[in-house]
């Protein structure tokens, strides 16, 4: 749903539908074999069935889980922030900030769709870790690490803000070539969202060294727990999006690299949310202590005509223990009981008395 937002933008489909919301053009289901209509049409549908996923993840988590889980937390903020984006979208359909709508006013909204998107992102991303037993995020007590990573945090919101104000002015004013496009940027005279376009890359190199730093040190600090995995993990995916960040500016940004570039931004905001709950994990409660033993009772004398041994002649057909020898108590343990001889009970032939 997602790639599929950009892909909307980018191919200039967002007034597919007319100004009309949750219908389009004015049915439920359009005729118009128009490719703006179906891929706008396309993209209504996926987020219809985005928003029955959230709803079954909310019932599924308050069924499973008990009140105060951090697995409902997680969900209901799916919910949320699911909601607030079908409003957001229907807001940019509603006010006609589609299209060729190149105002201040839709260069903000698309921001703010974008950050309200990271939200959903990892609010689904936390409710998958909580789902499978990872420990609730606390921030006190952390320290330097708790302020590193909420500063990548912020960073990465902040550069995907600008992202998508950037791939907005490339959507609406292409460049024929890398140099017009370089000389545009620094016109005082070119539109403001051609203007902004050079903002995107150069935070984009301030917040990518500042996560490579901060996989780096959670990597040789914690190698062999999850935050190292997930570390290394944040390190591939910054590498290959500066990879792809380069390459979208030297191909003038076309529409199936722009997918792809926000395909590994995404990436890259999963694998640094993971990173920080694991990294700012609570820890798991202490296992209770064992209950102590109870000390062994002393060696008692039993009494030759209550004696046990070998079969042997007697009244009881039991050969009597000599006086002089003791006998300890037996005890056994099994299935969480124990058993012990008692020292007074009658010994039948053949079997004890427990």
């Amino acid at each position: 749903m997602i790639l599929w937002g950009a892909y909307v933008r980018a191919s200039g489909s967002g007034a597919g539908c007319g100004a009309h919301w949750p219908l389009c053009n004015g049915v439920v289901i359009p005729q118009s074999a128009q490719a703006a209509t179906m891929i706008e049409f396309t993209h209504r549908i996926m987020s219809g069935l985005s928003v029955l996923f959230a709803v079954g993840l909310v019932i599924w988590a308050w069924r499973s889980y008990p009140r105060g889980s951090q697995v409902r937390l997680g969900a209901g903020l799916v919910g949320l922030f699911t909601l607030s984006e079908a409003v957001v979208g229907a807001g940019l359909v509603l006010l006609e900030l589609v299209a060729n709508n190149d105002s201040a006013l839709r260069a903000g909204s698309v921001a703010v769709h974008l950050v309200n998107t990271l939200l959903l992102v990892a609010s689904i991303t936390l409710t998958a870790w909580w789902a499978s037993g990872g420990n609730p995020v606390s921030l006190g007590r952390q320290g330097i690490n708790s302020t590193l990573l909420v500063a990548a945090l912020a960073l990465v919101v902040l550069l995907s803000a600008t992202g998508a104000i950037t791939a907005l002015g490339d959507t609406l004013f292409p460049a024929a070539s890398l140099a017009q496009g370089v000389q545009q940027d620094f016109s005082p005279t070119a539109h403001f969202l051609i203007r902004l376009r050079i903002y995107h890359p150069l935070l984009a190199i301030v917040t990518g060294s500042f996560c490579l730093f901060l996989a780096l040190r959670t990597r040789d600090r914690q190698k062999e727990g999850l935050a190292g995995k997930f570390a290394a993990a944040l390190i591939a995916c910054v590498a290959v999006q500066i990879c792809l960040g380069l390459l979208n500016i030297y191909l003038l940004a076309p529409i199936w690299l722009q997918m792809l570039h926000l395909l590994v931004s995404d990436l890259v905001w999963i694998s640094l949310v993971l990173l920080a709950a694991a990294s700012l994990r609570q820890p798991p409660p202490p296992e209770s202590s064992p209950s102590r033993q109870p000390p062994p009772r002393e060696a008692v004398n039993l009494p030759a005509d209550r004696g046990w041994g070998k079969p042997g002649p007697g009244s009881d057909g039991l050969q009597p223990l000599p006086e002089t020898q003791k006998a300890s108590r037996v005890c056994a343990r099994g299935a969480g009981f124990s058993w012990g001889l008692e020292s007074t009970g009658r010994t039948l032939p053949g079997r004890v008395r427990f």
